[in-house]
């Protein structure tokens, strides 16, 4: 069986021989310990290949962004990267003053339709499951825009110009998965950081009226080519994750620490795929023994052998590897007794 195979099985709640891996490998790490990245890839091949389609100069990009380590993306979007599970720093909103909200119009280039028609498999990707990395964003878009506090008061207002603006940014979105649906990938990736100090950003009922039918749309289109959906969030999601499965997206990534992960296990193993491998991220970071625990709470709950479930997890620079080699075995270790 491929890795595509595997994770497509995965995805469909089928039984399956082995979880299937997803270890998210960081540009430092790969340029810093390459002997390390080869030896992993070796010892426990990864099961999901990423792929983006990114603008080759963005003409929005300022010439040096505002801050060291930052990013510019086509938008004129600054970002500073964060760490895992938390949302990107907003650097210097390009409509933060209210009054430039009416001019603004999506760059062109997001939507190349060249940059989408190269992406193919071929080589070793071939046998894995190709997963897009896509730029869509609703609410992080309007938070890089704007500005998160503004973004907010302007949701909450229900301003037209906020309306307006999310119009805007939906229609580009969805323009976007079209060309994804179009290319040779298997699933794509929304990432939409949505939980914040236990809760969510928004009221749930505000997420319900407004985004809820955005990421609709974005599953009808990727589902009417095939494509699988995958959700990534952040912090506690569990107020809306019924809403997720009911739009029928595939796989949620999220802060499964800050939830039940049993209660969740119970409501919606079989329903979704559950996309993550520990029950606290900073497991990863000591020693090997914590994190095989973390890794058999993980599986306790939602390895059953029937699918359902892709262990993920992050290597970052000062993570060793045998952390990394603790998590993978600790995957492929027989499967834990259940009562049910």
């Amino acid at each position: 069986m491929t890795s595509r195979e595997l994770v497509v099985k995965t995805l469909n709640h089928q039984p399956v021989a082995r979880t299937p891996r997803d270890v998210w490998l960081t540009p430092p790490l790969e340029a810093q310990r390459p002997d390390d990245v080869a030896e992993i890839a070796a010892r426990f091949p990864g099961d999901v290949a990423w792929v983006e389609a990114r603008p080759a100069a963005p003409r929005r990009a300022a010439a040096k962004p505002a801050r060291e380590g930052a990013i510019v993306d086509a938008w004129g979007c600054t970002w500073l990267p964060a760490k895992p599970g938390q949302m990107d720093e907003i650097v210097a909103p390009p409509l933060s003053e209210a009054a430039k909200l009416a001019a603004f119009e999506p760059p062109a280039e997001a939507v190349e339709a060249s940059r989408f028609a190269k992406l193919g498999k071929a080589g070793e990707a071939a046998s894995r499951f190709l997963l897009a990395r896509s730029d869509v964003r609703p609410f992080e878009r309007l938070q890089g825009l704007r500005g998160t506090k503004a973004a907010v008061m302007d949701l909450a207002r229900d301003t037209k110009e906020i309306r307006r603006l999310l119009a805007k940014v939906h229609e580009t979105n969805c323009r976007e998965l079209e060309l994804w649906g179009r290319s040779d990938v298997d699933g794509v990736a929304i990432r939409d950081i949505w939980g914040v100090d236990g809760a969510l950003h928004v009221a749930p009922a505000m997420w319900r009226e407004i985004f809820k039918p955005l990421y609709r749309d974005y599953c009808r289109i990727l589902h009417e080519h095939d494509k699988f959906v995958f959700f990534l969030s952040g912090g506690n999601i569990s107020d809306v994750l019924s809403d997720l499965v009911k739009i029928e997206v595939d796989a949620v990534h999220s802060q499964w620490s800050a939830m039940h992960l049993d209660r969740l296990a119970k409501r919606f193993r079989g329903r979704i795929t559950f996309w993550g491998g520990l029950d606290r991220p900073e497991a990863l970071g000591r020693g090997p023994d914590e994190i095989r625990q973390s890794v058999q709470r993980v599986r306790q709950a939602l390895d059953f052998g029937a699918g359902g479930v892709i262990a993920q997890c992050r290597w970052d620079p000062e993570t060793p590897i045998q952390a990394v080699v603790a998590f993978c075995e600790q995957w492929l270790a027989p499967l834990p007794m259940h009562s049910t």
